[in-house]
């Protein structure tokens, strides 16, 4: 199904709506950034009591896949966006067809994928980790072989925050780790050896204006993000390359609204990209309290048609999610001088849960 024509100009005013898919922490924290500037936000989520629809105007519960309510959306607002990626493609391109849906499905199309993602990325010569789809086990034992060392073994789909994903440190290890992940399509990656990962937080409108952020150092345990620093302690080399290949990405795919590259960095200072993803991000959290205009704001003025603010930083920013059982000690971040606390609502802790996070701020650069 062909997407709507994609239009120019400013498609969303103070008092109309913007639509937002998803009702967690981003969706929450898009929709308070939009009510300041006097934007109205329609949440669809398929969760009841979700963070966001404590702040949105108008919440739509159900699922993704009810026309009846996917029209009701697209009525409603002229311009949808997403908070996540794993939208099934078939309602990108319902909605497409009703509104303008921001960014396209061109780049849901390419990140769902593992497997996608890495063969766009090379493609447009920007280097990966070594990887191979996966049909049986022996595809596995191949690329052990080849490279003598670890490998991951990660699903194509459905894989955020370390889900997903199995190391596997020989041969041996390679029929059982199949069927760790259920057998289901995945692909194979050399595991490499960084010193350091660093991500880019960037915005394009529809005219091709593009602007990044400063360039965020992040420390992840078990595949979730723990901290992430701005500015970054890498050198200014290192960074320009992973902002330029941040702005072939967003070239390349007509992108429209905030965009998120995470980066290794090898012990040869080689740069690789990890993965693509096509909303505001966790490392860009900082934003809201270091920058003049957060990720969030950005991200809602490029979808909007607004004119993009500025990505200036007027802080050191030290950002640390409250992970699980971190929200118990939140009168004890609450207290800390200097130090920006943000909660998500959520009623129900968990192990690996984000709960909110908090940034420590710096009037040194």
């Amino acid at each position: 199904m062909t997407q709507a024509t994609v239009k120019k100009g400013i498609l969303v005013k103070p008092n109309e709506f913007l639509g937002i898919i998803g009702g967690g922490q981003l969706g929450r924290m898009l929709a308070m950034e939009a009510k300041r500037l006097g934007i109205k936000t329609a949440i669809f989520s398929e969760t009841a009591d979700c963070p966001a629809s404590a702040i949105a105007d108008k919440t739509i519960i159900g699922s993704y896949q009810d026309a009846t309510l996917l029209d009701e959306f697209s009525r409603l607002c002229s311009v949808i966006t997403y908070e996540f990626e794993n939208i099934p493609l078939s309602v990108a391109d319902y909605l497409g067809m009703r509104s303008q849906l921001r960014p396209g499905r061109d780049i849901l199309s390419v990140t769902q994928d593992r497997l996608a993602e890495k063969t766009f990325l090379n493609a447009l010569s920007i280097p990966t980790a070594d990887f191979g789809a996966v049909a049986y086990e022996g595809d596995i034992k191949l690329l052990i072989d080849k490279h003598k060392k670890s490998v991951l073994l990660k699903t194509r789909t459905q894989g955020y925050d370390g889900k997903g994903q199995v190391i596997i440190d020989n041969p041996k290890m390679a029929t059982m780790a199949y069927y760790d992940i259920k057998e289901v399509p995945a692909i194979i990656e050399e595991k490499i050896d960084f010193k350091s990962e660093f991500s880019i937080i960037a915005v394009r409108n529809v005219d091709g204006d593009f602007l990044s952020y400063s360039p965020t150092d992040n420390i992840h345990k078990n595949g979730i993000l723990i901290k992430s620093t701005a500015p970054s302690q890498l050198s200014a080399n290192i960074l320009k390359q992973g902002e330029a290949y941040t702005q072939k990405i967003a070239n390349s795919l007509g992108y429209i609204g905030v965009l998120a590259v995470e980066f290794f960095v090898s012990d040869n200072d080689k740069v690789f990209a990890n993965e693509i993803a096509p909303r505001v991000h966790n490392s860009g959290h900082w934003t809201l309290d270091g920058c003049y205009i957060s990720q969030f704001e950005q991200h809602i003025r490029a979808i909007c048609g607004w004119k993009l603010g500025t990505t200036q930083h007027h802080s050191k920013s030290i950002m640390t999610n409250l992970i699980g059982h971190d929200i118990d000690n939140w009168e004890t971040y609450s207290a800390k001088a200097n130090t920006k606390i943000h909660l998500y609502g959520k009623t129900e802790t968990r192990e690996g849960r984000k709960m909110g996070h908090v940034t420590e701020l710096s009037s040194k650069i």
